[in-house]
């Protein structure tokens, strides 16, 4: 197949917050649009590439992409074995079974959440009880990683002891790769 030659363009109308008033909006559609030389921040250890070959290939698939990318990090000293890597979700969450599970008494650490999520209970808006940031740490004590991350705290049932959205993948600088079934990122900085 060859490039697709566009017949016509989709746009999107986006209309931000709700809560602002329209003064307010105004004023971040300024920010937004403002123009400005680019100053170019470098992330923190930006210049070590992280990439993908042949030999990160564990194993073979009939259907690549079928399988969701389930790893087994550290989170505030327990493992967790069913975590869900997930780079389509904009939010970090814990179950509260999983807390359970884990021994911990959060209730002096639970802040109060903002809004309801979406999308993870079909037809319902579920509010968190809260947000708790806890300590997450991937590979082994020789090579390792451990972030803070502020987890939403939802309190019904799910396959997974946690889903680590794009904000968790962000903090840890981290690269997916859903057909290897990997998560690549840096080791201790």
């Amino acid at each position: 197949m060859g490039f697709q030659q566009p017949a016509n363009r989709v746009n999107m109308i986006y209309g931000g917050d709700s809560s602002l008033s329209k003064r307010n909006q105004k004023l971040v559609w300024r920010e937004i649009l403002k123009m400005e030389p680019a100053v170019q921040k470098p992330l923190k250890n930006s210049k070590i590439l992280i990439t993908f070959s042949r030999k990160d290939q564990w194993t073979s698939f009939s259907e690549p992409g079928k399988f969701p990318l389930v790893l087994d990090p550290v989170v505030a000293g327990s493992i967790l074995t069913r975590v869900l890597i997930d780079g389509g979700s904009g939010l970090n969450l814990i179950f509260m079974s999983t807390i359970t599970k884990m021994g911990l008494d959060i209730s002096d650490k639970l802040k109060p959440s903002k809004a309801p999520f979406y999308g993870i209970v079909p037809g319902n808006a579920p509010f968190p009880i809260g947000t708790v940031v806890l300590p997450v740490t991937f590979r082994t004590p020789n090579n390792y990683r451990t972030e803070l991350i502020k987890f939403e705290v939802a309190d019904f049932e799910s396959s997974y002891h946690a889903i680590l959205g794009r904000p968790a993948l962000t903090k840890f600088i981290s690269v997916p790769h859903y057909v290897y079934l990997l998560l690549k990122m840096q080791g201790k900085t």
